[in-house]
């Protein structure tokens, strides 16, 4: 069975509802790690092999994170500058995520419609989640359609547990491949 890595990215995980209930689902799974990342660099000091050896021993590499001013919050991008590091992720010896699985896990405050031409955001969230797909293809990992918890800001219990039997699912499908 395969292992699958989710670097959860929340700045601030005790304070969401849908980081705890989403970290609890996933991690209750076989072969599936939860890595929360301000537990592991709480002063944003990235333990660089560590992490990278955490990369190698799964099979697919999730993010999970709230959709903060059209990227993640700066724990992930911290972590992506120093794990991601060239003769490892990318160049002509780094090779240590071809052939990953990565999918991006995350919420927006604003809902669907937020996230249109004609909403406030003026563009899809696919869109804004660019530089996540050109890294994917830097490494050489396998882009995944992201898995998205819309309307976060006026989010009920019911519409928290909808969107991470979602992210269940979605990850199960990786699961099978």
């Amino acid at each position: 069975m395969k292992k699958v890595l989710i670097l959860s990215g929340h700045r601030y995980p005790e304070r969401s509802r849908i980081c705890e209930a989403g970290g609890k689902a996933l991690g209750t799974l076989p072969n599936v790690t939860v890595h929360n990342l301000m537990n592991a660099c709480p002063d944003f000091v990235v333990d660089v092999k560590r992490e990278q050896q955490l990369l190698k021993a799964h099979d697919v590499v999730v993010m999970m994170f709230p959709f903060w001013w059209y990227s993640s919050p700066a724990i992930l991008k911290e972590w992506q500058d120093q794990v991601l590091e060239y003769g490892f992720a990318y160049g002509s010896e780094g090779k240590a995520l071809h052939g990953k699985p990565f999918m991006v896990m995350t919420s927006t405050g604003g809902n669907e419609v937020a996230y249109t031409p004609q909403g406030y955001n003026r563009y899809a969230v696919d869109d804004l989640l660019l530089p996540f797909r050109a890294m994917a293809n830097l490494t050489g990992m396998i882009w995944q359609t992201p898995a998205l918890i819309q309307g976060a800001n006026n989010i009920s219990d019911n519409g928290i547990d909808r969107g991470v039997n979602h992210w269940l699912t979605r990850l199960d499908a990786l699961l099978i491949d």
